[in-house]
């Protein structure tokens, strides 16, 4: 059976909620629209406390790396994923000191952090999307 559908789904309608919740204004054209990184996570059993306190001291490792916040939803009836992640798609430069600030708390970065997360997630994906945008942002995008 292919999950691949349903997981789609959920993604897009927690994307439209996630663009309404923080939707501004709508301009009458759209320069560069904000980008960002949606992940759903399946966590590992037994792993679900450790995996939020991993992402919790991250949080406040991006926080002081000075990037914007994150957003986390937890699954309470559904699909099989249990957290849906919204997070900014990070420059280089923020990357860079985001992993200079990790360091600093003892993380690891690159190559063994990811390698690190994996012991708490069983399955994850992650999707590049730009927003949140309106509806009529896209629509002025669209007629360019």
């Amino acid at each position: 059976m292919n999950r691949s559908f349903p997981i789609t789904r959920l993604l897009l309608l927690a994307l439209l909620f996630a663009a309404a919740a923080r939707a501004q204004t709508a301009k009458s054209e759209m320069k560069q629209p904000p980008t960002a990184v949606v992940s759903l996570y399946r966590i590992a059993p037994g792993k679900q406390l450790d995996f939020l306190k991993w992402m919790a001291e991250l949080a406040t490792i991006n926080k002081e790396a000075g990037v914007p916040a994150d957003q986390f939803y937890s699954h309470t009836n559904g699909d099989s994923w249990d957290y849906l992640h919204i997070a900014p798609d990070l420059s280089k430069e923020q990357s860079a000191k985001v992993d200079e600030v990790a360091k600093k708390h003892g993380r690891k970065t690159g190559f063994a952090a990811s390698l690190e997360i994996r012991t708490f997630v069983a399955w994850h994906t992650d999707t590049f999307v730009i927003g949140p945008v309106s509806a009529a942002d896209l629509v002025a995008a669209a007629g360019k």
